[in-house]
C-alpha cells in the first residue's frame, strides 16, 4: 500500500508527496499555506484517483513524459515524475490509481 508523506516547507507552507510501496515517487502536490489545506488535497487525490478521465497525460520539452492528476474543477492537484517513455508515464497513472486510495497518511 502507498502513503501520503506530508512535509513542511521551509517557507512555511505544506505540500505531500505519494509514494509507492516500494518508496518511490509517484506524485508530488503544489505548496499549500497550510496543513489543513494539505490534508484536504490528499483527500482530493484519494478521490480523484479513482477517475481515469482526471489524468492529464503530457510530455515536457525536453521529451520526456509525466501526468497531471487534476480535480474535478479542473485545478491540477498532483503532477508526477518525468519518465523517458509513455509507457513508464502510463505505469506511473497505474500506480497512482492503485496507491492513493487507500494510503496511509504521514506527516514528517
Amino acid at each position: 500500500m502507498g502513503k501520503f508523506i506530508v512535509k513542511a516547507a521551509k517557507n512555511g507552507q505544506f505540500h505531500f508527496n505519494l509514494k509507492a510501496k516500494n518508496g518511490q515517487v509517484i506524485l508530488t502536490s503544489e505548496l499549500y499555506t497550510s496543513k489543513t489545506a494539505c490534508i484536504n488535497g490528499i483527500s482530493s487525490v484519494k478521490e480523484n484517483a479513482k477517475n481515469g478521465d482526471r489524468f492529464d497525460s503530457k510530455q515536457s520539452t525536453n521529451g520526456k513524459y509525466f501526468f497531471n492528476l487534476k480535480a474535478r474543477n479542473g485545478q491540477i492537484i498532483g503532477t508526477s515524475q518525468m519518465y523517458e517513455s509513455s509507457a513508464g508515464r502510463n505505469n506511473g497513472i497505474i500506480s497512482v490509481t492503485k496507491n492513493a486510495p487507500n494510503a496511509t497518511v504521514v506527516e514528517e
